[in-house]
C-alpha cells in the first residue's frame, strides 16, 4: 500500500497588517472596558484605511473609556508613527466613533437563559450559570500531537516567523523593516505526519532606501539575505523539522513592498479568523473573536472547544481531535456537541462525547467563570485580549492562557479507562 503524500499550507500576519491593527484596537477597547467594568457588554468593530480609523458597535457599561486615545496608543505601539509610519500615522489619522448600547432584545436573552426563566417552567439549580448564549452559531476547537503546544505544524511555524519578523524590527536588528508583513509555510505530510518543509513565504514592508541603496534589485537582495539569516534560520534553529536543500524560499515575491498597512489595504476586525485559530487545518464556525466580551460564544465557546480538544489529545485519547459546539441565542446549554478524532481515538467518538458531557460544563457562564474571562484584563495589567489578537488565540505559550491548561488530563484518562476496560 503506497504512502499518502500531500502538502498543507498555513499563513500568519504581523501585528502591523491592516486587519490585525483593527483586531488589536477592538481588543484594546475590550480590555479597557473589562478592566473598569467586568460586566460590560462589548462588541467593538474597527475599520482602518488611509488616514482614518472608525470604531463602531454596541457597548453597554457604567464606565467611560477614551476610545480615540486607545486607538492612537495601539497604533503607535504597533509602530505606525514618525518616519516609519508608511503613510499611516498614529498622531495624524482621523478617529471616528459610532457606538450604541447592546440591544435590549439581545440583553434580555443573555441576562437570563431560557432554562432559568420562570415562564418556561424550568428553573436551574445553579443560578450562577444562568446566562444565555449571546448569539446562535457554531464553534470549533482542535488539537493534535504535531507540536509541543498541540497545534498543527504549519500554523505554528507561520506564527513564529511572523512574530520574529516583528521582533527584529522592534529590536532594531533589521531597522529598515516597517510594520506590515506576512508569513506562510507549506509542510509536506506523509501518512498524516509532517515530513519536510516544502516552501516558506515571507512578505515584509520596508523602507524605500536600505543601507544607502535605492535600486530595488539591490534592496530585495539585502532583504532576502537578512530575512533568511535573521528570521527563518533563527526560528528553525529551535525546530526539530528543518528546511532542506529542496525547500523553496519566496521572500517579497511581489518584488517591492513599501506601501503597506492601512494605506496599502483597508483593514477590518475579524478578517483573519483562520490566522487566529488553526491555519485552516481545522474547520471554523465563521465567528471572529476580537472586540467581543465573553458572553459572545463566538469567543468563549471557541476557547472552551480548544480546551476540551487539547486535554483529550494530551490525555492520549486521540492523536488529533476536533470539537464542534453549537448554541442558540438566549439558551445556556449547547444544542449539540460533536467530536471527530479522525479515526485516531483509542475509544469511539461517541464514548469521547459522553466523557465530554460528563466532565465539561459548556454553558456560557460556566465557561466564563472557569476561565475567569471577565477578569483576565484586570489581572494582567489591563492588557490581555489585545495580546491574543496577533499571532493566534490558540497554542500560545508566551502568555498564561487558561484554555491552554492541561488540568483535565488525569480525569480524562480515568474516564477513558472505563470504556477501554469494557466497564
Amino acid at each position: 500500500m503506497s504512502s499518502k503524500k500531500y502538502l498543507f499550507t498555513s499563513e500568519s500576519v504581523t501585528e502591523g497588517h491592516p486587519d490585525k491593527i483593527c483586531d488589536q484596537i477592538s481588543d484594546a477597547i475590550l480590555d479597557e472596558f473589562l478592566t473598569k467594568d467586568a460586566t460590560a457588554r462589548v462588541a467593538a468593530e474597527t475599520f482602518a484605511t488611509t488616514g482614518m480609523v472608525m470604531v463602531a458597535g454596541e457597548i453597554t457599561s457604567n464606565c467611560y473609556v477614551d476610545i480615540p486615545h486607545i486607538v492612537r496608543t495601539t497604533i503607535e505601539n504597533i509602530g505606525y508613527t514618525g518616519k516609519s509610519s508608511g503613510g499611516f500615522d498614529s498622531k495624524t489619522c482621523a478617529v471616528i466613533t459610532s457606538i450604541d448600547e447592546q440591544s435590549d432584545d439581545i440583553a434580555s436573552g443573555v441576562n437570563k437563559a431560557l432554562e432559568s426563566r420562570e415562564d418556561n417552567g424550568i428553573l436551574t439549580k445553579d443560578e450562577t450559570n444562568n446566562i444565555g448564549a449571546g448569539d446562535q452559531g457554531i464553534m470549533f476547537g482542535y488539537a493534535c500531537d504535531e507540536t509541543p503546544e498541540y497545534m498543527p505544524l504549519p500554523i505554528s511555524l507561520a506564527h513564529k516567523l511572523a512574530y520574529r519578523l516583528s521582533q527584529v524590527r522592534k529590536q532594531g536588528i533589521l531597522s529598515y523593516l516597517r510594520p506590515d508583513g506576512k508569513s506562510q509555510v507549506t509542510v509536506e505530510y506523509i501518512d498524516n505526519v509532517p515530513s519536510r518543509i516544502d516552501t516558506i513565504v515571507i512578505s515584509t514592508q520596508h523602507d524605500e532606501i536600505i543601507n544607502g541603496f535605492e535600486d530595488n534589485i539591490k534592496i530585495q537582495e539585502i532583504i532576502r539575505k537578512d530575512i533568511i539569516e535573521k528570521v527563518i534560520n533563527y526560528v528553525f534553529e529551535k525546530e526539530q523539522l528543518k528546511p532542506d536543500e529542496k525547500t523553496k524560499y519566496l521572500i517579497n515575491p511581489s518584488g517591492r513592498f513599501v506601501i503597506g498597512g492601512p494605506q496599502g489595504d483597508a483593514g477590518l476586525t475579524g478578517r483573519k479568523i483562520i490566522v487566529d485559530t488553526y491555519g485552516g487545518y481545522s474547520r471554523h464556525g465563521g465567528g471572529a473573536f476580537s472586540g467581543k466580551d465573553p458572553t459572545k460564544v463566538d469567543r468563549s465557546a471557541a476557547y472552551a472547544a480548544r480546551y476540551v480538544a487539547k486535554n483529550i489529545v494530551a490525555a492520549g485519547l486521540a492523536k488529533k481531535c476536533e470539537i464542534e459546539l453549537a448554541y442558540a441565542i438566549g439558551v445556556a446549554e449547547p444544542v449539540s456537541v460533536y467530536v471527530d478524532t479522525f479515526s485516531t481515538g483509542i475509544i469511539s467518538d461517541d464514548d469521547i462525547t459522553k466523557i465530554i458531557r460528563e466532565n465539561f460544563d459548556l454553558r456560557p457562564s460556566a465557561i466564563i467563570n472557569y476561565f475567569d474571562l471577565r477578569n483576565l484584563p484586570s489581572k494582567n495589567g489591563g492588557k490581555f485580549y489585545q495580546k491574543l489578537s496577533a499571532y493566534g488565540h490558540m497554542g500560545r505559550v508566551d502568555i498564561d492562557v487558561p484554555w491552554e491548561h492541561l488540568d483535565k488530563v488525569e480525569t480524562l484518562k480515568l474516564q477513558a479507562s472505563k470504556y477501554t476496560c469494557g466497564v
